[in-house]
């Protein structure tokens, strides 16, 4: 009979400084050793209860529908698509960058007839331009936007197309991954319908759950669908029944990760967000100074980068993939290098939550001095 040999899983800490995830907080790691309990129990939905009123505050909204999808970012961006469009709608999507294009894709598979804005990646999409795109294309159903685009570092105005698209039926859908919780993001005041995130970014929460939000302008949209949405797991009125106060079973909920994001959540708000939104633009600051010192340029739109991801171009004559992976085996520091088109051009260099302090900058920038002379 065949043996089976299992290694001892002992992964060694590292200093999380990539584009996600970050760093978590020891309290988060500790609340995720509460028993589980059933889907239904009353510890787990007044837990529930809790994380939804945070959010709120998080995402600066009164909406009701705000909720966690079990599963990663992408469920979120997965949500906000399927519940929307039928097949034929018209959507239309600013693409600067990868992620921006996995919107297209996702909005594509969902049947939508795409029509994409392209701007240079690393480069803001003008509103002005969005604005006359929708103008031209009265018909759309959805307007989609980044606000940090992860694959470039850059970070998306969007208080101008929030407010054209509250005049009109469409609905301004916004990927808030990267940015939520380490710089404003003001839903309501944005005029923005759709908002999802991720919890393993600025939230410093492991990952396995979206944290998401939807306008009633949205919720009136989906419920007056004419066919019938194809996705079960990520429908959001049953989703919506099961985290209202109706209770209505939909799934079983990962329950440990419900209580690391209350944790995650709580710590959040002990901090404040004023102050916590200062201290990454405070040390986003700085870590982009002190590698510019060291020889790397800044890739992101001068005016519009982001405070918790910064993009930068390699110095002259090093390598990206073997310096990362010194990096990574000596000093154990993970940095991400750069995406699609972007491959071997850029490191992203992630100061989001937990990671967000200074001891990381200058253990980070202290390893750099020695790997590179």
């Amino acid at each position: 009979m065949e043996q089976f040999f299992i290694s001892e899983l002992n992964p060694v800490p590292r200093v999380l400084m990539g584009p996600g995830p970050s760093n978590v907080h020891y309290r988060v790691t500790r609340a995720m050793g509460t028993p589980v309990v059933g889907y239904l129990d009353p510890q787990l939905l007044k837990c529930m209860d809790e994380i939804r009123q945070m959010l709120r505050g998080l995402f600066q909204t009164e909406n009701k529908v705000t909720l966690a999808v079990s599963g990663t970012g992408s469920s979120g961006m997965e949500t906000s698509f399927v519940n929307f469009v039928e097949p034929g709608d018209t959507v239309i999507v600013g693409v600067n960058g990868f992620f921006a294009a996995r919107m297209m894709e996702v909005a594509a598979r969902s049947g939508a007839n795409v029509i994409r804005l392209d701007q240079e990646w690393g480069k803001i999409i003008e509103p002005e331009q969005m604005i006359d795109l929708l103008k031209k294309h009265p018909e759309a159903k959805i307007c989609a936007l980044v606000h940090g685009e992860t694959s470039t570092g850059v970070k998306q105005p969007l208080e101008e197309i929030g407010d054209y698209c509250r005049k009109m039926d469409t609905l301004f859908v916004v990927d808030a991954v990267t940015s939520l919780g380490g710089c404003e993001v003001q839903v309501d005041e944005w005029g923005i319908d759709v908002c999802y995130s991720c919890s393993q970014k600025g939230l410093s929460v492991p990952p396995g759950l979206s944290p998401i939000t939807v306008s009633p302008k949205a919720m009136d949209v989906h419920t007056g669908r004419k066919t019938r949405i194809q996705t079960f797991y990520l429908d959001l009125t049953l989703l919506e029944k099961y985290w209202s106060e109706e209770r209505v079973y939909h799934h079983t909920a990962p329950a440990t990760m419900f209580y690391a994001l209350r944790e995650g959540l709580r710590i959040i708000f002990e901090e404040g967000l004023d102050a916590r939104f200062k201290r990454h633009e405070t040390l986003g600051d700085l870590l982009k100074m002190e590698l510019e010192e060291l020889g790397f340029r800044l890739f992101a739109q001068e005016g519009h980068r982001l405070p918790m991801l910064t993009s930068v171009e390699l110095p002259e004559g090093v390598h990206d993939a073997p310096t990362r992976r010194r990096l990574l085996d000596d000093y154990h520091i993970e940095v991400g290098g750069g995406l699609g088109q972007l491959k071997g051009k850029i490191w992203r260099v992630g100061l989001m939550g937990e990671t967000c302090r200074l001891q990381n900058i200058k253990t980070l920038t202290g390893a750099l001095q020695e790997i590179l002379g």
